[in-house]
């Protein structure tokens, strides 16, 4: 029960920050954007680990514990935000949902998928490609494609070594660290590529700092590294196919955006990859 609730969580929230990051980057550039979100998440997530005096991760897995929230969040996430400038969020959001497939070949070897599995992964893309792929023509800016492109695989490999090399310590605490890890990297690389700021703040890209930190950071991230643990990789990293799902749903109900045949027919398909990379693995432990 605590797997599903973790996994809708990811879903829901995650396919709300594409939007909230574009509002961000009115103001912060990617990677002041990552110093300030990470740092009020960190101090906010250690602050919440100690008061439940959760126990702290063994010394020797601290360095695995930065290189996860290295990847994730200091290089994969500012890749994300780094392409959110120059492309449209459909086109993000198709790439983004490469993260089941290259999690399901970096952990073939062990868990394989078989032919339905397998399926489900290539049904889910095509899904999130008629959901949120442009009418219109599409930007292409060869850097933002790259970054795109490197995200995921980025993602999924930090999630498996995770996964892998990470045992001990409080939830909370842990992602703690990962978040500050994420911050320093953030504070050191800002001043480098741009400065923090790339325009005037405005109480709309606080508010988005705001909710990436509590919501996308904090509540989302902790409920995926719990998600990790005790998921499969390719059945946990399908939350990547509602992602946009969910952004489409409240374009239409906060933004009033197109709501039609074509995102009808995209969440069908989207649901539908769901299920088949859901129900496998239940089935073949029942054959077993």
């Amino acid at each position: 029960m605590l797997g599903w609730l973790a996994y809708l969580t990811v879903a829901v929230v995650w396919g709300s920050t594409y939007f909230a990051i574009a509002l961000g980057l009115e103001s912060f550039s990617p990677y002041g954007m990552v110093a300030a979100r990470f740092s009020l998440a960190s101090l906010l997530a250690l602050g919440l680990g100690r008061l439940r005096r959760e126990p702290w991760p063994p010394l020797r897995e601290l360095p695995h514990l930065m290189t996860v929230g290295a990847l994730l969040l200091g290089v994969s996430n500012a890749l994300i935000s780094f392409a959110e400038l120059h492309v449209s969020s459909g086109l993000a959001a198709v790439l983004a949902a490469l993260v089941p497939l290259w999690l399901a070949v970096f952990s073939m070897a062990k868990e394989p998928l078989g032919s339905k599995g397998w399926a489900g992964l290539a049904l889910g893309l095509a899904g999130v490609c008629v959901l949120v792929w442009p009418t219109g023509g599409v930007r292409v800016h060869t850097g933002s494609l790259v970054a795109l492109v490197a995200a995921p695989i980025i993602w999924s490999w930090g999630t498996l070594h995770g996964k892998r090399f990470v045992h001990g310590g409080g939830l909370l605490t842990n992602v703690g660290l990962q978040m500050a890890t994420a911050a320093v990297i953030g504070l050191a690389a800002a001043p480098l590529l741009g400065g923090f700021l790339r325009g005037p703040v405005t109480p709309r890209a606080l508010g988005a700092i705001g909710y990436l930190a509590l919501f996308g950071s904090m509540l989302a991230f902790s409920a995926y590294i719990y998600l990790a643990k005790v998921w499969p990789p390719a059945k946990m990293g399908t939350y990547a196919y509602l992602n946009p799902l969910v952004a489409v749903l409240l374009g239409s109900l906060i933004l009033h955006e197109a709501f039609g045949l074509r995102q009808v027919l995209g969440m069908a398909i989207i649901l539908g990859a769901v299920a088949l990379v859901q129900v496998r693995p239940k089935r073949a432990e029942v054959a077993a």
